[in-house]
């Protein structure tokens, strides 16, 4: 694995009824696409019928338009007022101003992939510690009216006026900037990478708070890991460090968002200790937390990072764990839980310190199951099942580590992981139903409109296949090289990016 995948890092929510859910700011049209993941509660579920399967990037069959970016590209393309957003790296060089390799937001019009605005953001002079080389900009713009929000590679957050580029392709204006490691403190690790959620004039960003070079160092245990800010201004509403001391490694997710859940509104954040906390999206009070690994795991060999994002449905969280691709392929968890109970909720409960500096690498450790939970609100998980009865778990078996989220559709929850299988669950009860190789690595989450799984690899193929209890594949197409990102289904347009293009796709016209 090359040094890309220390960017893996945007990762990046049923749509919510309007008058039940005014407490999100701004109205969802059904067609754009305007977050991560597409609402505030992030499964990746179109209402929108009639997708394209198939296309050809090379003789251009049903491809509407094509619009060159970098070189690398992760999360998803973000479709608002008649502008598609996407992150990327400076290898395109379409600023003749800026030249050296930085993070880019790039803006095409959605009609006819016109190239119209991109912003440049330097690379911090610290280098890979705290912003990979070549990596470019790993979140992915939310946009909500004539405004945009999204933290750059340089561990800010930003919010730009875009009535200009809506309107008539003009400039945008930078309405405020928050640099998180000059005035929070923050050392970021690798990349800051959160994909921003909204509710009402706040919005939610996970700091990526980090080690340092040498793996075991925390140099910022009190910054936070997670802010609250207002919207309008920049300014921190709240923030919290949780974590503490305890991170692992980096904190690459990004928060989904569950309102009315016992007079809360939930802001769900999977932080760097591999636990993932529920706050009052006002006040910060924690609600919940969970721990996303047994507890006789133990970093890095068996206890995982949580770099998914998580997605809420019918008060219901799904999650799966894994950690940075570098670090290899093995043993991930998928969990269903309850999000209505309060307290620790984890399945288990363990008193027991952690292994001190170092120990983390030995074998020897010992680590036994921790006391059963009975405040646990875990509803169903998986980590593998013998279903050859050979007696050994096969990597085909178990659920493998992941970056990507779930996707649930009619009474099914759909999860891939890195080692290339994705994995078909009763949403409810956990019964897995079936598990389908796509033989390369999977980066980006599975995309669902109209009955069909769309889900990309790192080999450039689009696999299609039926939401249903028996493995039906629809389609398969190859966009020309690695892709890192989600499908997005928007405005009857199907949205592909690879390596070095977006692809907009379209089925023709009767």
């Amino acid at each position: 694995m090359n040094n890309r995948t220390k960017s893996i890092l945007s990762r990046c929510a049923i749509s919510m009824a309007a008058g039940t859910l005014a407490v999100f700011a701004g109205k969802l049209s059904a067609e754009d696409w305007t977050m991560w993941g597409r609402t505030p509660s992030r499964n990746m579920v179109t209402p929108e019928k009639n997708p394209p399967t198939e296309f050809n990037v090379e003789d251009g069959k049903n491809v509407k338009w094509k619009a060159q970016v970098g070189s690398k590209s992760y999360g998803n393309p973000t479709i608002k007022g008649g502008i598609v957003y996407i992150g990327t790296n400076n290898e395109a060089h379409r600023d003749p101003k800026a030249k050296d390799d930085g993070g880019v937001l790039m803006a095409f019009r959605e009609s006819d992939g016109k190239f119209l605005w991109q912003q440049y953001n330097a690379k911090l002079k610290a280098g890979r510690v705290n912003d990979w080389p070549q990596e470019g900009l790993c979140a992915t713009v939310y946009a909500e009216g004539d405004r945009i929000w999204y933290a750059t590679n340089r561990c800010e957050v930003v919010c730009y006026d875009v009535e200009a580029l809506q309107s008539d392709g003009g400039e945008p204006k930078l309405l405020w900037k928050l640099d998180m490691m000059a005035e929070l403190g923050v050392f970021p690790h690798n990349m800051t990478s959160s994909s921003v959620a909204a509710v009402g004039d706040y919005i939610y960003i996970i700091t990526g708070n980090g080690v340092d070079d040498t793996h075991k160092n925390v140099p910022a245990p009190k910054a936070p890991a997670i802010v609250c800010l207002d919207k309008n201004t920049g300014k921190v509403v709240w923030s919290n460090n949780a974590p503490g001391e305890n991170i692992l490694h980096g904190q690459w997710a990004s928060v989904a968002i569950a309102p009315d859940i016992n007079g809360h509104t939930l802001v769900i954040a999977p932080l760097g200790d591999s636990w993932i906390y529920a706050f009052d999206h006002k006040t910060g009070e924690i609600i919940w937390k969970f721990d996303a690994n047994p507890k006789d795991t133990v970093y890095p060999s068996t206890r995982n990072e949580v770099i998914a994002t998580p997605v809420i449905v019918d008060n219901k969280m799904y999650i799966a764990t894994g950690q940075d691709p570098e670090h290899g392929e093995g043993p991930g968890h998928v969990w269903c839980v309850d999000i209505t109970k309060t307290g620790d909720v984890s399945l288990e409960l363990d008193d027991r310190p952690k292994p001190k500096v170092g120990e983390e690498l030995m074998g020897d450790l010992g680590r036994t199951p921790g006391k059963p939970n009975p405040n646990s609100a875990v509803i169903w998980h998986f980590a593998g099942e013998d279903t050859n009865k050979d007696g050994k778990l096969q990597i085909r078996e178990r659920m493998n580590r992941t970056i990507s989220s779930v996707a649930v559709s009619d009474g099914l929850a759909f999860a891939p992981d890195f080692s290339g299988f994705i994995h078909c669950f009763d949403a409810v009860t956990g019964k897995q139903y079936w598990t389908h190789d796509l033989e390369a690595p999977i980066w980006g989450s599975p995309m669902i409109s109209d009955g069909k799984v769309f889900l990309c690899d790192e080999d450039g193929d689009l696999e299609v296949f039926a939401v249903d209890k028996e493995f039906r594949e629809i389609a398969h197409e190859n966009t020309g090289s690695a892709t890192y990102c989600s499908p997005v289904f928007s405005n009857g347009v199907l949205y592909l990016l690879n390596r070095e293009y977006l692809y907009a796709i379209a089925a023709p016209k009767n």
